[in-house]
């Protein structure tokens, strides 16, 4: 019965999108900035073919905070949606939970095997079993700290929008909210207590115009009424041999950093001033917006702030 539910819940969403005459162009994961040339899947691989949401925040989650993310993956997954996360302590945890009946999705910032974090290890077999592992990275690489950045832009680009349940006013939630903001994903965000600042971050994408929700049917709702379809390849089998992410050498963040300064500099100049391509520039970038460092500001413009 609960299979039949979901799959008349999936027909559904496929029918109302088919009728809604405003409904965004069509996009795929293929089409995002700097788009993965191969993932490694385990699990189910079909589960990347259905609609899907993404769901974020932080990971010193409060309780209240991981109940309602478990809640709205659940309540989610009954509408038909399957729900990504990146399988991170508090509300990744939480969304994997709720969702893992319905179907979910783990994208990991290190390889397709490697189980990070090593407490998430049950959760990351239940997900193989009933779900679907997946990532860009060879297998056997260990996580670092640059390639979380590299993870949170397939989290929001394999979803129709990303929901922020918590999440601190610099965080990796948020960059996921941007690169979702960027891909023409759908922002949604929990609202919280504005004395915590566990929920500043995702109090002030509301702010900024991300859709308030405070339920999984609000997040449903509008996805009906304003639908987008991502339109994914099947997946296919490929002999590739994986080949070692270029290591950032410190001489080139250094260089980075020093042409940083309290007046807002654009992208643009500082690919020209450093010669060097873009994405590694905005990988170091983005290793410094999470370490404080830098903001980054309209107009893919980013200044120093400490």
């Amino acid at each position: 019965d609960r299979q039949r539910a979901r799959r008349d819940a999936v027909d559904l969403l496929a029918t109302e999108h088919a009728k809604v005459g405003r409904a965004k162009k069509d996009r795929d994961l293929a089409a995002i900035d700097q788009p993965p040339p191969l993932l490694t899947i385990r699990g189910d691989a079909n589960l990347l073919q259905e609609p899907c949401i993404a769901m974020v925040g932080a990971r010193n989650a409060s309780a209240a905070g991981r109940k309602i993310a478990r809640t709205f993956a659940s309540e989610l997954g009954e509408r038909g949606y399957i729900v990504a996360s990146g399988l991170a302590r508090g509300i990744d945890t939480a969304a994997h939970e709720g969702a893992l009946d319905t179907g979910t999705i783990a994208v990991m910032a290190g390889g397709a095997d490697h189980i990070y974090p090593p407490q998430n290890a049950d959760l990351y077999t239940a997900i193989c079993e009933k779900g679907c592992v997946i990532s860009e990275m060879p297998l056997g690489l260990s996580p670092q700290a640059r390639h979380f950045p590299r993870r949170n832009r397939i989290v929001s680009g394999l979803a129709a929008g990303v929901v922020v349940v918590e999440a601190a006013a610099r965080s990796g939630s948020l960059i996921t909210a941007r690169f979702a903001a960027e891909q023409a994903r759908e922002v949604f965000a929990v609202p919280g207590s504005p004395i915590d600042p566990r929920t500043i971050g995702a109090n002030r994408l509301i702010q900024d115009g991300a859709h308030l929700v405070v339920s999984a049917d609000d997040v449903a709702d509008h996805l009906t009424q304003f639908p987008m379809r991502i339109a994914r390849a099947a997946p296919t089998q490929a002999s590739i041999q994986f080949e070692e992410p270029r290591e950032i050498p410190d001489s080139l963040r250094e260089s980075v950093s020093g042409l940083l300064g309290s007046a807002p500099i654009a992208l643009d100049d500082l690919v020209r001033e450093i010669g060097e391509p873009a994405g590694v520039i905005t990988g170091i970038l983005l290793e410094l917006e999470l370490a404080g460092v830098v903001e980054r500001q309209a107009g893919a413009t980013y200044r120093r702030i400490t």
